[in-house]
């Protein structure tokens, strides 16, 4: 079993992997290890060693070697967890980075597909696709500047086309995946000795079987994804709502439609949150991207003021407010679809108001990570469930419940709640209580933000006791979660995934993890696998 390694012996592999990887790949500095080690929410155990491989080869090198000396290899993409998805929880763990490995390998625009390194991130892949008039159906979170593509398919991820198209898995055709011992195996029909990657369905979905496992059945070192032709016209529209409830119907209803290629919404205190944070309306590099997608110089002037106006009546009267998206190939399609869905948000007592924010973050989809902190350097940090559609409203109304029990206590120490809502295809809502308070940032808050952004804000003393009552709040929001019988992505180590699966679906889940890593040395302990 993992984590019994000696210091001869993590030596010994760091020597290997210096002379199979050359020594800019392998770090032991305690500040490399650290940085590592952590995710937005918490730190893990110290990383032995980080590992940083270039090539498909180097990487089945890296873990031939680990488990030829039983050690627990754990992968990590840009960081972005929040679920303690990575960060070590034992001793004597090495960290894959796999940010080195971020070439896009194949651009088919013949068969429609695209071959990415695993440590590949959004933007990337997005701005290359973008030049060939191309895109994948599902083409990033809002995290995508720093996310990897393997990163988000190891825990599944949302928003840019999840409304009309699904997670990332969805949009996947093929993997390539090097299991513990360092053999590569390739899915679909990939997986024909010559063949293309470009079909998933080909035997037993075995790409399906890599995609939501939070990196513990194998490492992803390369992924097709099926492409689209980038829609020529787009259209946005925002509504506010008096209730959290005719809110929640409204989302519900408009998913339904099945048009907009993403639903978004917030409460009135995260869009507050959001727009003091971000300061979306000054941003001079947002407005300028906005006008950029306006034909002619007036029309883009009267854009950039519209917007500017719109945010500072957003700040004075907050609301529960939904944001759409309506894409397709004709101005005459996209704006018949956006009339249904406004018809859908009027007839729940919806208001029509200014889309500036989904105008903006279709004109900027890969911002600077700022959102990771308060507006005065608060630590902030989400917890999420995705919900049948027709639960929506409950859910939210029994989450509300949760805070308002502990509402005393969250005051006291300045913690600050909110939440948002998101689309999956027609049958899943994503709800996502976060949480902002008061406490000392780790480093890679400080690598993530923009120094410009760092050098406004204020900063914080350590706060154990309110980073307690947000960690009792989070399980708060589990509970109501679990009750309503949730799905999650990014399980990681925070999720109950394993405890809740049936007795068969269990032994089903432990026998092929000790197929693929007989000696659990992939990321032991997330979905729950030791």
């Amino acid at each position: 079993m993992s984590g019994t390694n000696t210091t001869e012996t993590l030596n010994q592999f760091k020597s290997v992997l210096t002379q199979l990887l050359g020594q800019d790949s392998v770090r032991d500095d305690l500040a490399t290890r650290e940085l590592h080690s952590q995710d937005i929410w918490t730190k893990g155990k110290l990383a032995e060693i980080v590992v940083s491989p270039s090539s498909l080869e180097e990487l089945s090198s890296a873990a031939a070697a680990a488990n030829e000396r039983n050690i627990p290899l754990n992968p990590r993409g840009g960081g972005m967890s929040y679920t303690e998805g990575y960060t070590p929880d034992r001793e004597g763990v090495a960290i894959l980075d796999m940010t080195r490995m971020d070439r896009i390998i194949e651009l088919n625009t013949d068969d429609m597909y695209v071959t990415v390194e695993a440590g590949c991130t959004w933007e990337t892949l997005h701005k290359a696709l973008s030049a060939k008039g191309v895109r994948t159906p599902f083409w990033g979170p809002l995290s995508g500047l720093t996310s990897t593509i393997g990163g988000g398919l190891s825990p599944n991820n949302a928003f840019f086309g999840a409304g009309k198209y699904g997670t990332t898995g969805d949009s996947v055709l093929s993997v390539t995946v090097v299991l513990a011992d360092g053999t590569i195996v390739r899915t679909g029909s990939a997986g024909t000795e010559g063949a293309k990657p470009f079909w998933r369905h080909y035997g037993p979905d075995l790409t399906g079987l890599f995609c939501g496992d939070c990196g513990v059945l194998g490492y992803k070192a390369e992924i097709t994804l099926r492409l689209i032709k980038a829609p020529r016209e787009e259209t946005w529209a925002s509504y506010e709502f008096d209730t959290a409830a005719d809110y929640a119907t409204a989302l519900s209803a408009l998913m339904r439609e099945d048009i907009a290629t993403e639903i978004f919404g917030f409460d009135p205190t995260l869009t507050r949150v959001r727009m003091a944070r971000a300061s979306m309306l000054s941003d001079a590099k947002a407005l300028k991207n906005v006008m950029k997608k306006q034909g002619g110089l007036l029309s883009a002037l009267k854009e950039g003021a519209k917007v500017a106006m719109a945010g500072r009546g957003f700040m004075d009267n907050a609301n529960y407010n939904l944001h759409y998206t309506v894409e397709g190939h004709s101005k005459t399609g996209v704006q018949e679809e956006i009339a249904i869905l406004n018809k859908v948000c009027e007839a729940h007592g919806g208001k029509s108001i200014e889309n500036s924010i989904p105008k903006i973050i279709r004109a900027n989809p890969f911002a600077p990570l700022n959102s990771i902190l308060g507006p005065s350097g608060e630590r902030w940090v989400p917890i999420h469930g995705i919900v049948p559609v027709s639960e929506t409203r409950d859910c939210l109304a029994e989450i509300d419940q949760a805070f308002d029990a502990m509402r005393a206590e969250l005051d006291q120490h300045g913690v600050v709640t909110g939440y948002l809502l998101t689309s999956m295809s027609t049958t899943g809502v994503i709800i996502e209580p976060v949480f902002l308070w008061p406490e000392e940032l780790f480093e890679l808050h400080r690598q993530t933000v923009e120094p410009s952004m760092l050098s406004k804000v204020g900063t914080h003393d350590a706060n154990p006791d309110a980073t307690a009552t947000v960690s009792k709040a989070r399980q708060a929001v589990l509970d109501v979660f679990r009750k309503h019988g949730a799905a999650h992505f990014q399980i990681g180590r925070t999720y109950p995934y394993l405890e809740t699966r049936s007795d068969s679906t269990r032994d089903l889940l432990e026998n092929i993890k000790n197929i693929v890593d007989p000696q659990r040395l992939i990321n032991t302990g997330a979905l729950g696998l030791e």
